[in-house]
């Protein structure tokens, strides 16, 4: 059984047990119980229920494995040529490991 869900603006593929690195959440802790109820499509051995928008009664139950996960180091690096302009930014992401309990359809 696995379903489609929308956490923080971003769809996933949500089973039993799969890790999923997602935007942070704020204010939750490490062992906390999170619920995402924007379930987009549940399949459940072949029977395949679809939203308009989202599935009546589903929802997806996860726990927090870190609240805090710093992406890849990302460069952005602005230059034009012959002008002496060079500008140089960084930027790393935050997200959240959380591992998938079960989805209630």
């Amino acid at each position: 059984m696995y379903a489609i869900v929308e956490i923080q603006g971003q769809q996933f593929r949500a089973e039993a047990g799969k890790k999923l690195f997602v935007h942070h959440i704020a204010d939750v802790n490490e062992g906390d119980k999170v619920e995402f109820d924007k379930v987009l499509l549940v399949d459940a051995e072949g029977n395949v229920t679809v939203g308009a928008p989202t599935v009546e009664g589903a929802k997806v139950v996860c726990e927090v494995v870190n609240p805090l996960v710093k992406g890849e180091h990302v460069i952005v690096f602005k230059k034009k040529r012959r002008k002496g302009y060079r500008r140089l930014n960084g930027h790393r992401q935050q997200f959240t490991q959380v591992v998938i309990k079960e989805v209630v359809a």
